[in-house]
């Protein structure tokens, strides 16, 4: 490889681990505390906090309209004047000038376009934060706090439970279904709590690893992981549901507070509450579609619910979910349905109305069948009956709190640990090797440089062991460098001129550099397969820095000779004390 393509090689990697790279930039350096705990909530709340600011916002405008219509737009409406004019051009009308606060007002159809306009930019720079948060080095616990919780699903009880009621399905069927639905709760309820940014996955068989970071109370997470998920059948009241909706739409921004709460709750019936309607979208995540109005007093509970299928309408084929009532729902059931022919019920799950059905007959014998779905919609439904039915019996196992302190200490201690080794290693390199320590110094920094872009890249989370990596990885990168200066200065005591030197000294390193960094990436494969938790973050970094180590030496060092040596026409090797 010649001098120009690896200094093409160069910038290539060198730009691509920048835009790596940029995401943690613009969390930890470019974004406000204030900002990063909006985007660290849950979805659901970053729907309601920019619903309540665009609100605001849509209030103050109205102000200012009464005060001085014709009042010209300044700096702080910026936004509004670019929106006003992209509207103007949309329309394929003049843009008024100048443009005045009821002329930029007027370029939205309607009021309800304006505030969803104004919502989508609190959305949207949300969603950016948390794109960059998702896309970023992330701290672990042992670094930023928090807390560990390990989780136990009592299976055996739910297989008892099951065989008792008399299923058709295998042992491994109702444990694997069992653990889905245990995930897919503590989920939806940590999410529902606001925590930030969870970790939930299956650990063995038969437990559940949680983790959270950042500062949470402990009786809080207990809460959350013990308590019971609600799924009952709740009534629509119609007609207040229309009425509420005219409400919202004439008052988008004085209908519900910060938190989701009605502001004026007289305006639906007191046995009533507003719950949203939610729908799910193709990656998984619930979408608010809605508001209904249903009464507080449920018309049947979800324990009454004994097992949930899907099945196929027999006409049209299309996909029917199936639940079978015990005895005594059946007969509420019956007695209800047959009272209320022609009405909406709702099924709610935690909150969330998830589907609604219209009650067209009396439905006896506790066999009942929701038709009208997509088969995606069918299953999802199936997921939150089966809620109901398969209730898992959960118990914290292990409970692990890293308190905030004890991370900021480590990560001072950390960053101390990088930064006094590699300035030790700069100064042993500059003092024996002289001037050829310059590019040993430019190739460490760049080795750094090139692991953190490539753990933002495979947002990884670094943790005290992967920091022990990176500081194991500088004293390794050093290592090749030192084996290819020893080589070139054999080489210049047997006669040869600089470039030959340089030439042999690396051809010659080359096989030994590569034989141990391919042995010790070996065993950091091994490490990061067969272990776990700490170990694998140790493994992590040892192997990305043993790539990065090969690259900087053979690649950047080599360049920064050669460019010496072709272009700066130099003679001598600044590389001992003793050769020139």
């Amino acid at each position: 490889m010649n001098k120009k393509s690896r200094f093409a090689l160069i910038l290539v990697v060198l730009a691509v681990c920048f835009a790596f790279l940029w995401p943690t930039i613009s969390w930890y350096y470019r974004t406000p505390k204030e900002d990063q705990a909006l985007a660290l909530r849950s979805l659901e709340g970053i729907k309601d906090y920019s619903e309540a600011q665009a609100g605001t916002d849509f209030n103050a405008l109205v102000e200012l309209l009464k005060k001085d219509p014709s009042a010209e737009l300044g700096e702080d409406l910026a936004w509004l004047a670019e929106a006003a004019k992209a509207n103007y051009k949309e329309q394929k009308a003049d843009v008024p000038s100048p443009l005045t606060l009821q002329a930029a007002l007027s370029s939205f159809d309607s009021q309800q376009a304006l505030v969803s306009y104004i919502e989508s930019r609190y959305r949207n720079k949300i969603l950016k934060d948390r794109k960059n948060y998702q896309n970023s080095v992330k701290l672990g616990l042992d670094l930023s706090g928090g807390m560990s919780v390990i989780v136990k699903a009592d299976l055996d009880a739910v297989v008892a439970s099951q065989m008792e009621a008399g299923t058709d399905k295998t042992e491994s069927q109702i444990k694997a279904e069992a653990m889905e639905q245990a995930i897919q709760t503590l989920t939806s309820r940590i999410d529902r709590f606001g925590l930030s940014s969870p970790v939930i996955r299956q650990q063995g068989e038969d437990r559940i690893y949680i983790e959270v970071p950042g500062s949470a109370e402990s009786d809080q997470i207990n809460t959350i992981i013990q308590g019971r998920g609600i799924l009952n059948f709740r009534l629509e009241n119609s007609e207040a549901t229309d009425s509420f909706n005219r409400y919202l739409a004439a008052n988008p921004g004085n209908t519900f507070d910060s938190q989701g709460r009605l502001i004026d709750p007289s305006i639906i019936p007191a046995d009533c509450e507003v719950l949203g309607y939610y729908v799910t979208d193709n990656y998984g995540i619930d979408q608010r579609a809605g508001y209904r109005v249903v009464e507080k007093k449920p018309v049947l509970d979800g324990k009454e619910i004994k097992s949930a299928e899907i099945g196929s309408e027999n006409i049209t084929g299309r996909p029917q979910v199936n639940f079978t009532l015990s005895s005594e729902g059946a007969d509420i059931f019956a007695d209800f349905t047959g009272d209320h022919v022609g009405q909406i019920l709702c099924i709610v799950s935690d909150t969330k109305i998830k589907s609604s059905a219209t009650i067209r007959e009396k439905i006896p014998g506790g066999q009942v069948a929701l038709s009208g779905f997509s088969a995606r919609e069918a299953e999802n439904i199936r997921k939150v009956l089966q809620t109901a039915w398969l209730e898992v019996p959960l118990s914290v196992e292990s409970q692990q709190v890293v308190g905030a302190s004890l991370g900021e200490l480590s990560i001072r201690q950390g960053i101390m640990a990088i930064g006094v080794g590699l300035i030790a290693i700069m100064i042993f390199m500059l003092i024996w090797y002289k001037g050829a320590g310059i590019n040993a110094c430019v190739a460490q920094v760049l080795n750094l440089y090139i692991m953190f872009s490539i753990l933002s890249a495979l947002n990884l989370t670094v943790t005290l062991p992967m920091i022990a990596g990176m500081i194991l990885t500088i004293g390794m990168a050093v290592d090749a460098n030192v084996i290819i200066f020893e080589r070139i200065k054999e080489e210049r005591v047997l006669g040869k001129d600089r470039a030959s030197s340089i030439s042999a000294g690396f051809g010659n390193a080359l096989w030994a550099i590569l034989d141990s960094n391919i042995t010790t990436f070996i065993a950091a494969a091994f490490m990061s397969q067969l272990g776990s938790g700490s170990i694998q973050g140790f493994a992590y970094s040892l192997a990305i820095g043993v790539c990065s180590t090969v690259f900087t030496a053979l690649v950047v060092s080599r360049l920064m000779f050669d460019f010496s040596t072709e272009t700066l026409r130099k003679k001598n090797i600044s590389i001992s004390w003793r050769i020139k």
